[in-house]
């Protein structure tokens, strides 16, 4: 299939939505980058109840995302890569909303870049191995926020979009 997608001009504005992809939560971020400068747009989080069916989550995250793509229009979207620890069915219920996030921003022809969490602790702390505070201080630096974005999902997805703004992704 033929990428339709036209680069971005030098120089132009990117618009870029970070995401960090969850069942129960999924954090997102909206930045804008222009020339060397990442200034902050907009931030928040879609959470789903555990009542839910499964299905039902997954539908209202992908209809949550696609109101959100609808209302800031972004160029490009960043999202954290899936951290496989020890919980193997925590871990497919974040790939299966990763699929359904993966699927709104094709359906936009969106550019999706994947940052893996060291990446994005890199290129907002500088320490691939930064602790998450830091990492959500250095987010609320970059942007001069007052505060640090809550809920901690959304600070991570401002990383990711962060991440993505500086090539780092």
């Amino acid at each position: 299939m033929e990428d339709k997608r036209l680069p971005l001009a030098r120089g132009s504005k990117r618009r870029i939505i970070g995401i960090d992809p969850g069942l129960a939560s999924t954090g997102w971020g909206l930045v804008e980058y222009a020339g060397s400068r990442v200034s902050y747009l907009a931030h928040g989080c879609i959470e789903t109840r555990a009542s839910l069916p499964r299905e039902e989550r997954l539908f209202f995250i992908y209809t949550r995302i696609n109101e959100v793509l609808d209302a800031w229009e972004p160029t490009e979207a960043a999202m954290e890569t899936l951290y496989f620890g020890r919980n193997v069915s925590s871990a497919i219920a974040v790939a299966e909303a990763r699929g359904v996030l993966s699927l709104a921003m094709a359906e936009r022809n969106l550019p999706l870049k994947e940052c893996t969490p060291h990446a994005i602790k890199q290129a907002v702390a500088g320490l691939r191995r930064a602790e998450k505070e830091q990492v959500q201080e250095m987010v609320r630096l970059i942007l001069g926020l007052p505060v640090i974005p809550t809920p901690d999902h959304a600070a991570d997805a401002l990383g990711a979009a962060i991440c993505a703004a500086h090539g780092s992704a």
